[in-house]
């Protein structure tokens, strides 16, 4: 008689042995427990890790606030953005070096050709280098408030981006990809963690009351993503369009169409529960109607103290720098109130090369003494008072641009050409290390080598701050899982507190 073979496998007897299935259980428990200890400390080899994790959506709230990945240090990024390349020889770069051989070739680079053309000598930054704050970093006068607080940064100074041309370096900054059509960081983070304010958008976007970076809405676009992600973009000059109620209409009136309008959603979507595109323009509408009562009162900056305002700037002579003090103050209040993502531009394309951006090469001493003070006040106030109001403990500041400058003047000019090969920005407040340096670029900081880093990295840390591995936060889009870091991108552990 032919024996019958067994409906179970190998592996399914062996579950039936209760021994082994409790001695297995417990070592897998342990194993899990590790696994995500490795994770939270960022130690967890990319080989391990266990494939992509989409965030859980309500389509009814899809900003409502969702868990990260593992204990994140960071709940909130203000990204401060000098468009226009801010000369990193100028500002956190100490070369003196460069100091020291100002007018000679460089050596090894005699007949460099850079982005606009062939390269004169070595030029000395114009500004000088002295110590701050009691780490005793070398910080230029350029910039004397925010180079008081050098005690709160984390610097990195061996950072490098793919493009020498400021349309594609904002985008890879922006959003990782130097061609258009990505989604931002910002939209990402909200993607992945929403918000904790529901009357405000997650990520809010603040142009320079100049204009636009280059690139324009690319910074804060969504682009695969569903648009619900992208930045909302206003400033202290321009606020969001169409918010008020018309005057024909009577206050109950209003709150009476609202409440019936509701009721007729509510109703409608209980009629079509699996739609979920219908909910999620439901929350947008709703949205919209909460930001009628919100926006308004956010960026009412007069209910701010006149001392405040004084230590921003807000009431400067300099209209330039009045208007970046109040949309740093507008900041400010957007994280205030919980708002994930705030990015702030400093610089616009608008009024032409380096008259109303960092873009400084033919007369770059005049460039950026014009660019210095409007920058340096206000958001030196910003951190200080992020600081002041126990904020720092949960937001991330970074301050970027889109790569640096060379080392060398210009044939027949006065300012320093493109150059992505080596170039800072600095971090502050939640899971950072302070009064740090990370990295260096040589002797005359042209070009990153010690720890060099990408973007794809800082754009890992700042993710890994938030409490996501950048590495399973994606989107399938066109059949890929795409994501922020590429197929690239290490957390810098170094500058992790």
């Amino acid at each position: 008689m032919t024996q019958r073979a067994h409906p179970l496998s190998h592996a399914g007897r062996r579950l039936l042995d209760r021994r082994g299935f409790l001695g297995d259980a417990a070592a897998s428990l342990g194993a899990i427990a590790l696994a995500g200890l490795l994770e939270q400390n960022g130690l967890l080899a990319a080989e391990s890790a266990t494939g992509s994790i989409p965030p859980a959506i309500n389509p009814a709230a899809p900003l409502g606030a969702r868990t990260p990945h593992f204990a994140p240090r960071a709940k909130q990024v203000l990204m401060i953005f000098c468009s226009g390349a801010c000369s990193h020889l100028d500002t956190w770069d100490y070369k003196p070096e460069l100091q020291k051989r100002d007018g000679q070739p460089m050596p090894g680079f005699e007949k460099l050709v850079t982005f606009q053309g062939p390269s004169g000598n070595l030029a000395r930054s114009p500004y000088e280098f002295r110590p701050r704050g009691q780490c005793g970093k070398h910080c230029s006068d350029l910039l004397p408030n925010l180079a008081e607080l050098a005690d709160e940064m984390c610097f990195i100074h061996s950072l490098t981006a793919k493009s020498n041309t400021h349309g594609p370096g904002e985008n890879q900054m922006s959003t990782g990809f130097t061609i258009e059509g990505f989604p931002s960081i910002g939209a990402w983070v909200s993607y992945a963690l929403g918000s904790e304010c529901d009357n405000l958008p997650a990520f809010v976007a603040i142009p320079d009351t100049r204009g636009v970076p280059q690139t324009g809405p690319a910074n804060w676009s969504s682009g695969f993503l569903p648009a619900v992600f992208q930045g909302t973009s206003f400033n202290s000059q321009r606020p969001i369009l169409n918010l008020a109620v018309p005057s024909e209409i009577a206050p109950a009136a209003d709150t009476a169409a609202r409440d019936f309008a509701r009721l007729l959603n509510d109703r409608h979507l209980a009629r079509h529960a699996g739609d979920s595109e219908l909910a999620a323009r439901i929350a947008s509408y709703e949205l919209a109607a909460k930001l009628q009562l919100s926006a308004p009162e956010v960026g009412d900056l007069s209910r701010e103290s006149a001392a405040t305002a004084d230590m921003y700037g807000v009431n400067d002579a300099n209209p330039l720098l009045a208007g970046f003090a109040r949309n740093c103050l507008l900041a400010r209040r957007l994280l205030e109130r919980g708002v994930r993502f705030v990015q702030l531009f400093n610089g616009a394309y608008a009024m032409g090369e380096g008259v109303g951006n960092w873009d400084g090469h033919k007369q770059l001493k005049s460039d950026y003494d014009r660019h210095g003070p409007i920058l340096d006040k206000p958001a030196a106030a910003l951190l200080s008072d992020l600081k002041a109001r126990g904020m720092l403990r949960d937001t991330l500041v970074v301050w970027t641009t889109e790569f640096g400058r060379m080392p060398v003047f210009q044939v027949g000019a006065k300012g320093r050409d493109h150059n992505p090969e080596g170039f800072t920005v600095w971090l502050a407040g939640a899971g950072v290390k302070r009064a740090t340096s990370y990295g260096a670029t040589d002797e005359f900081g042209y070009r990153a080598v010690e720890n060099v880093s990408t973007i794809y990295d800082l754009h890992a840390t700042i993710l890994h701050l938030l409490g996501l591995d950048h590495r399973r936060l994606t989107f399938t889009h066109n059949g890929a899982e795409r994501r922020l870091t590429d197929v690239h991108g290490h957390v810098i552990g170094d500058v992790l507190a």
